[in-house]
């Protein structure tokens, strides 16, 4: 039987409830506050008494307290809304206030404990038949003596809600409204809520210093109630054993049924709202806080825990529809039993991690959605002629934006998130190899994509924090050595983004907004991680060169930007003596080498053609535009479709041009290198060489390409004569190298008047000057030379069988191989350079690699003999 708490009513839970959420209000003079500690408060004594007398009675006593704060809350959906107060049972007061009530409940260990029994704690266990119910909201009903309007306005909704399937009662909905927990984490500041997003109405009118204080005024309210969540279950995990097993139970819970919470559109009946999930994340990242900044407690994080299925309860599953992938691909499982040193450190790092990957990386992802769809209106608006200031779509999705910002981009969570990272990739760097295989992939992924995006979006929150083990644990996994680990090819290209977007010190490229502070190193007197880092200096150069290549699976327009990050990476370090040693280590590995440099020839061949096709283009249709006459005379059709078609030529030479210009530098450079430059005069990599600078030089001298004009050209990152000095560098540095005349002696792209007019073009610009210019002015008499001896060398093997003739090129070959996959023989240059892009026989299409092919010395021989013979007959007949 339930005891008479209060002798003046008989509602004394309610009461009882009211007292304990009254202390927010004035805490000395609550009932839990006692003169010699909270023992001795009137609430303390009272529950001290209860379960003296019948602790049946008191376990009832917390389970209808709990009641009324769980009816309370279902009230409030912002922590702008005034609470239950004026509903029957209710409590006074918002969110905030019936929280604080429910953390001075806990207040009393064993009246904690009793909340987690109560049967809403949890969801229905997975399986059981209540978890299989399926809850669907109720149809609203026609009210009497509805007006037409209103009759009209009801059948719409009953026709919208006439689709909606509802929700499980094991499900992301149902944890928000029918579990205590969930109920008190779904209240904050949804950027769907009306009360939210109308704070920011008219929001392309107003100052930016209004904008803010609106926000920040927000954000001090959610603060104030995130606290509150905070010390809830703080007392709930601190109230013994079995409360805090009951609480990780309930957060396993809210990590499964929220699985689908990362997809581009998560299925709303299934998962709980954002708000929902930023709020878990926000309360498990302060559980993390005593061992975040403490290495002796960190080092207590078990990496056995990821495949101790009994202990995460399905969480980290590696089977199923809901397997979390590893990092690496079929890695072993461990063989001995989890038995870690503390069991709640390893529990609250991998939940908290978890759901970080389920809110706020998913969060950040929707949030540049929304960015991008601001700027994409505000362009279109600006190209229409348009006023963005009173144009309600881009004014709604502006505000959407501020209200998005408001939970999203909370200066205090942004933090804690970024140190949860930073002892993240602490812990990743220390584990051992078998147990780094093991752990779940988004780990990674999300330091990545959350390092970027801060670092775009809010950079100053950055300030004054240590990222050094975010750093090392990118450089650990670009090596060589653990290129066959994170075999990601996309995920490989982020880590090569965070250290473009974080790490590369501000103004070295020209964009980064990131803080100093962030990409040195305190502990070497503020030298760049880049520079300073030991491990860095070993393994980065010939890293980022393996990373140019593996980008090339990352998709067209994606590789573009990683390859610029690489480029803009690569001429950093090599600038610095601190790297000059690695590069010189790289060629060692020829056959590496060989392949990133085709494939900077061929992306240089291929952007610098689509520039040239799209620039003109870009050009004529802004001069259309120009003239508005002739543009309002077009039929509208014509008009949307010339400027699709304009928006999308935009949007290409903006990707290509600043690879182009990186590209181009990126060669000017490395072949200042005596051995990087012998390698390109290989003999399977000096003709496409040539030919690449040759095709270029055409382009922009040959095609008139310095005159070309657009509007706005800094935009586009349009430098030609930039692009023309870089290009003629590299023509200077190889002038000298007879190989390299000969190519130059033997391409169709060569012409004398291409070359003379490229002189004349540098003088005229003073492009280059000093050695640099007479080196590049020599070049043509040096290939003219060339050509006299090319023109022998063709003569004299005119008439040579047709067994000496590669069957490709058709030209005399100067060392035949044998292709064991088809049988047949070919120039060995000729089938070098086809493996750089198709590891096939081009005879058959069958797999073939460089270790395959067989040198024909018998063939050489023979061909050898017969050319000493042509020679001694030319030397006999006088020729």
């Amino acid at each position: 039987m339930m005891p008479d708490l209060f002798e003046l009513g008989i509602d004394g839970t309610l009461q009882l409830a009211r007292c304990l959420s009254a202390s927010a209000l004035d805490p000395t003079s609550s009932i839990t506050f006692g003169l010699s500690g909270p023992s001795t408060s009137f609430y303390s004594c009272l529950c001290d008494e209860l379960l003296s007398q019948d602790p049946g009675s008191f376990e009832s006593v917390i389970a209808d307290t709990v009641s009324h704060f769980t009816k309370s809350l279902s009230k409030c959906d912002t922590v702008l809304d005034g609470g239950g107060g004026s509903i029957e049972g209710g409590i006074d007061g918002g969110g905030m206030v019936i929280v604080s009530g429910l953390k001075e409940l806990c207040s009393h260990k064993k009246a904690a404990a009793c909340l987690t029994r109560v049967p809403s704690f949890l969801l229905p266990a997975e399986g059981s038949e209540k978890s299989k119910e399926r809850v669907t909201p109720p149809v609203p009903t026609l009210p009497p003596g509805a007006s037409a309007q209103q009759q009209r306005f009801f059948r719409m909704v009953q026709a919208m809600s006439a689709g909606r399937s509802g929700y499980l009662r094991r499900s992301g909905p149902a944890l928000e409204k029918d579990t205590l927990l969930g109920l008190v984490l779904r209240i904050g500041l949804p950027m769907e809520n009306p009360a939210v997003s109308s704070s920011f109405q008219n929001a392309a009118s107003r100052t930016m210093k209004d904008v803010k204080q609106g926000i920040e005024g927000m954000r001090r309210q959610l603060r104030i109630y995130q606290d509150k969540c905070n010390e809830l279950v703080r007392a709930l995990v601190t109230a013994g054993a079995d409360a805090r097993g009951q609480v990780m139970n309930w957060i396993i819970d809210a990590l499964l049924v929220n699985i689908g919470a990362d997809a581009m559109r998560p299925d709303r009946s299934k998962v709980s709202n954002a708000q929902t999930l930023l709020n878990l994340a926000v309360v498990l990242l302060k559980l993390c806080e005593p061992f975040i900044s403490d290495e002796k407690k960190s080092a207590l994080i078990n990496p056995g825990f990821a495949s101790f299925a009994e202990g995460h309860g399905g969480v980290f599953i590696t089977t199923g529809d809901n397997a979390v992938p590893r990092l690496a691909e079929n890695p072993v499982m461990p063989s001995e039993p989890y038995k870690p040193k503390n069991s709640f450190i390893p529990q609250c790092f991998f939940f908290t991690a978890r759901a970080l990957h389920l809110s706020v990386v998913s969060g950040s992802s929707y949030h540049m959605g929304i960015l991008r769809q601001v700027n994409n209106t505000a362009w279109q608006l600006r190209q229409r002629n348009e006023n963005a200031q009173s144009d309600p779509n881009f004014n709604h999705i502006l505000s959407m934006q501020y209200a998005n910002e408001v939970s999203l981009l909370a200066p205090e969570m942004i933090a804690d998130t970024l140190r949860f990272l930073n002892l993240t990739a602490r812990f990743l760097v220390r584990i051992d190899d078998s147990q780094l295989a093991l752990m779940p992939e988004h780990f990674v992924d999300d330091i990545c994509d959350l390092t970027t995006f801060i670092s775009r979006v809010e950079p100053k929150t950055m300030q004054g924090l240590d990222l050094g083990n975010i750093f090392k644990m990118v450089v650990k996994l670009l090596s060589p050595k653990y290129a066959h680990t994170v075999r990601n090819y996309n995920l490989r290209a982020k880590l090569g983004d965070v250290l473009y977007e974080v790490y590369l010190p501000p103004n070295v490229d020209g964009s980064s907004s990131v803080p100093r502070s962030v990409s040195c190193d305190p502990l070497t007197g503020g030298q760049p991680y880049l520079l300073s880092d030991a491990s860095a200096q070993e393994t980065l150069a010939p890293s980022l060169l393996l990373l140019y290549g593996e980008v090339e699976h990352t998709g067209y327009y994606e590789k573009m930007s990683h390859r610029a990050h690489i480029a803009a990476l690569l001429k950093y370090l090599w600038e610095s003596t601190e790297h000059r040693n690695a590069f010189r280590r790289i060629t060692q590995n020829k056959e590496s080498f060989i392949k990133f440099a085709n494939g900077i020839m061929n992306e240089t061949n291929s952007l610098i053609a689509s520039v040239m096709e799209k620039l003109p283009e870009i050009r004529r249709v802004q001069v259309q535009m120009a003239n508005p006459q002739q543009w309002a005379a077009l039929p509208e059709e014509q008009r949307e479709t010339i400027t699709s078609r304009h928006e999308e030529n935009e949007r290409d030479v903006e990707r290509a041009l600043p690879l182009c210009n990186k590209t181009l530098q990126m060669l000017g450079y490395l072949n200042t290198d005596d051995d990087i430059r012998n390698l390109f005069l290989l003999e399977e990599m000096c003709s496409r060489l040539v030919n690449m600078l040759l095709h270029v030089l055409t382009k922009l001298v040959g095609s008139k390409g310095l005159e070309l004009k657009v509007d706005n050209p800094e935009n586009y990152n349009f430098r030609p004569k930039e692009m023309l000095r870089d290009l003629c560098a590299i023509f200077a540095s190889f002038s000298s190298a007879h190989e390299f005349q000969v190519e130059c002696a033997k391409s169709g792209y060569y012409n004398t008047d291409l070359m003379t007019k490229s002189v004349k073009t540098c003088r005229k610009l003073n492009l280059l000057t000093g050695e640099s210019m007479e080196l590049f002015e020599s070049l043509a008499e040096k290939v003219k030379t060339a050509s006299k001896h090319v023109g022998d060398d063709d003569a004299l093997v005119a008439d040579a069988p047709d067994e000496f003739l590669d069957p490709l090129m058709c030209t005399f070959m100067k060392d035949p191989v044998l292709l064991p996959t088809s049988g047949t023989v070919i120039d060995r240059s000729t089938i070098m350079q086809h493996l750089l892009n198709d590891p096939v026989d081009p005879f058959n299409r069958k797999p073939l690699t460089v270790d395959m092919i067989i040198p024909a010395t018998e063939l050489k021989e023979k061909m050898e003999n017969w050319l000493e013979e042509k020679r001694s007959a030319m030397s006999t007949q006088g020729v």
